[in-house]
């Protein structure tokens, strides 16, 4: 069964937080046999959410990899969390499937999670269905929903169900394309269900030139032609299907399963793949299961008992348990031991994976998330998988020596395992920096580095990488003259210190002439200029954007020395920096703001208030980017505050500009807070 691509059916599981993919995922296991019983997100027992965070906060953090089978065809999906701060978890699940089920909560309609569900997946042009979930709740409204999935995200959003009852008095659904159910009906029922008929046989006419004709002419279509349609043009993105339930009750699942069977494609009714040969030439991938071998790893964790496990969709081919492959990005070969599927947290052993399955190796020397597998007689890459950059950094440092050694693995293993989170050290301030999607991410970080590796943090602001500068040139003389019992010290040296440009960093200029000073000490003025530099002069934050021209001195032949030119240049610089109205730099940031309309004036006034400023404005469909340029130090806690502002419907980029003088009001306040801190010191 598993060799035949026309029977395997691959698909995630995606949607706004707490709309119930983790209940949808148990309903299928439930109804196909997998598990015989139906495991509860309150009580903490679903096969989905099994890590002790997930379970914790009764909401899914982990993208969750599953298998079954149902009438001869062979299934595999994704449930993945609906968090805005975990969206790395779909974006690359999307690389690992060939469509997706949107759950909508039928009491919140469509949220800012299911609108970015439905972005990562049409982005990959992957068919998609809805299911309205939880319409056995209060106040809930199939066709309130319906409607608001049509306006909101698809035009060609299709209802293939009726619902008997309503909020508490749910009791099940009809299909509506079964005429004998529907014709069942009376009143109100049957006037709602034969509209919502009409409206997907219309849509499903509009898909195809020939069955529009027809329609026009007779008015309606006859089963047998709409099923072949409908199929058709779901997989070509014409056609949504909305179906609907609730998956704690059970109610709708054999429809959806039935659905998932019939009528979403399998692996090889859909294109090819796109790649790119090492050269860089196009390549098309064909779904064959006698193709040479094709993969990409998808996502990657560390298991208990394995240790670092990397998942991956074969895409072609078919790669064997003991044999190796080529990893084209890396551009090395790697040697496999055994394989496996997962089964939420098991791994279960398999000799061989398939085209079109998603598939588990251990081991791996060299291979990360997003790198592209081949065998060496087809060497490919795949497009490589973008994640967002992280918007949301904190300082952090160990709680206690011991905490030290272990904390650089851990974060190693954590950053591997989430292309979303980043780790570095900043050179200038010297903090160990992480950052995240959000506030919520990286709290389950520090979360995960105590449980996993019994080791303690604190999280902490990041400091400001400020910097200062001069703003006039001067000309000084820097003499240090030591005399003691023996040998003793003497260097003395004449420099101009100019401002430079913004970015330019420093240029250290050599004019001395007649031997004022030998050559081998000027270097050694240069050192001390260097160090004196990385003192700073008002709070202690590095010299930049300098020129310093040595043009004149004098030496002792006997007492001169390097060390004694090193201080002269030293002395010099910061008597230059009292002389030469020091300022404190800040850096500006570059920031992108993706938001709907309806918050430009709030999302403008907020950036104004953060001593930003507006570059421009563009429309990208129903959304504006604003280009602003806002100081690095305001903008810490802007990815909390945009979500709060914008219902969690804004979004950001951000990237180094260039440095600026910190206004005088608040470059005091920073300067006296760097001297209080370092007379605590």
């Amino acid at each position: 069964m598993r060799e035949d691509l026309s029977k395997k059916k691959v698909f995630v599981i995606s949607g706004h937080a707490q709309s119930g993919k983790t209940s949808l995922t148990e309903a299928l296991l439930y109804k196909t046999g997998i598990t015989n019983r139906l495991g509860k997100v309150e009580e903490g027992n679903t096969l989905s959410d099994y890590s002790e965070d997930e379970i914790e906060r009764k909401s899914s953090i982990n993208a969750s990899f599953f298998n079954l089978t149902h009438k001869g065809f062979f299934f595999q999906f994704i449930d993945t969390p609906g968090y805005l701060d975990f969206i790395g978890e779909l974006i690359s699940a999307s690389f690992g499937v060939d469509f997706g089920i949107i759950v909508v909560d039928a009491g919140s309609g469509v949220e800012v999670g299911t609108e970015k569900a439905w972005q990562i997946l049409r982005e990959k042009n992957l068919p998609c269905l809805f299911f309205i979930n939880k319409l056995d709740k209060e106040n809930t409204d199939y066709l309130i929903t319906l409607k608001d999935i049509k306006d909101s995200l698809a035009k060609k959003a299709s209802p293939l169900i009726y619902p008997l009852g309503e909020g508490t008095n749910f009791k099940d659904v009809i299909n509506i394309l079964d005429k004998e159910r529907l014709d069942s009906l009376e009143g109100v029922q049957k006037e709602e269900a034969l509209s919502l008929y009409s409206q997907i046989v219309e849509n499903i006419a509009e898909s195809d030139d020939t069955l529009l004709e027809k329609y026009l002419e007779k008015g309606s279509l006859e089963y047998k032609e709409i099923i072949p349609a409908l199929k058709k043009a779901i997989i070509s993105g014409e056609i949504f299907p909305v179906l609907g339930g609730s998956a704690t009750s059970l109610i709708g699942i054999d429809l959806l399963i039935e659905v998932l069977t019939e009528l979403m494609p399998s692996y090889s009714e859909l294109p090819p793949y796109k790649g790119e040969d090492e050269q860089g030439n196009s390549l098309e991938i064909e779904r064959k299961a006698e193709a040479p071998f094709s993969a990409q790893v998808v996502k990657t964790i560390f298991d208990p008992y394995v240790g670092q496990l990397n998942i991956f969709r074969v895409f072609s081919g078919k790669l064997t348990s003991n044999s190796g492959f080529y990893n084209s990005t890396k551009k090395n070969k790697e040697k496999i031991t055994q394989l496996y599927f997962l089964q939420g947290k098991e791994q279960r052993v398999q000799e061989v994976i398939f085209a079109g399955e998603i598939g588990a190796v251990a081991k791996l020397k060299d291979t990360s998330t997003g790198d592209s597998l081949c065998s060496e007689e087809r060497k490919v890459v795949f497009p490589d998988i973008k994640f967002p950059e992280p918007t949301y950094s904190a300082s952090v440092k160990p709680k206690t020596r011991q905490d030290e050694e272990k904390i650089s693995g851990a974060l190693t293993k954590l950053s591997l395992e989430d292309p979303t989170f980043k780790v570095g050290r900043d050179s200038q301030t010297k903090e160990l920096i992480v950052s995240g999607v959000g506030e919520l991410h990286i709290n389950v970080i520090v979360n995960r580095i105590k449980r996993r590796f019994s080791t303690e943090v604190e999280l902490g602001k990041p400091k400001v990488p400020y910097k200062e500068t001069i703003t006039k040139s001067v000309k000084v003389q820097g003499k240090y003259k030591k005399q003691t019992g023996g040998r003793g010290q003497y260097g003395d040296v004449w420099i101009e210190v100019e401002p430079l440009e913004r970015g330019k960093e420093f240029e250290f200029v050599d004019k001395i002439v007649g031997g004022a000073i030998p050559r081998n000490f000027i270097p050694s003025v240069e050192k001390g200029v260097r160090k004196a530099m990385q003192e700073g002069f008002l709070a202690g934050y590095p010299i930049t954007d300098i020129r310093v021209t040595l043009y004149d001195g004098s030496y002792h032949p006997v007492d001169s020395s390097d060390i004694a030119f090193q201080i002269a240049g030293s002395m010099a610089l910061k008597k230059a920096l009292e002389q030469g109205g020091a300022v404190l730099l800040e850096p500006i940031m570059n920031v992108e703001i993706v938001v709907p309309e309806e918050f430009m004036g709030q999302v403008t006034g907020d950036i104004n208030s953060r001593r930003g400023r507006v570059l421009g404005m563009e429309a990208k469909g129903k959304n504006q980017v604003v280009k602003v340029q806002v100081p690095l130090a305001e903008m810490f806690k802007y990815a909390s505050d945009l979500r709060s502002v914008t219902g969690g419907r804004g979004s950001y980029s951000m990237s180094f500009s260039h440095y600026e003088i910190v206004p005088q009001r608040i470059a005091q306040g920073i300067i006296e807070q760097a001297r209080k801190s370092k007379e605590e010191e």
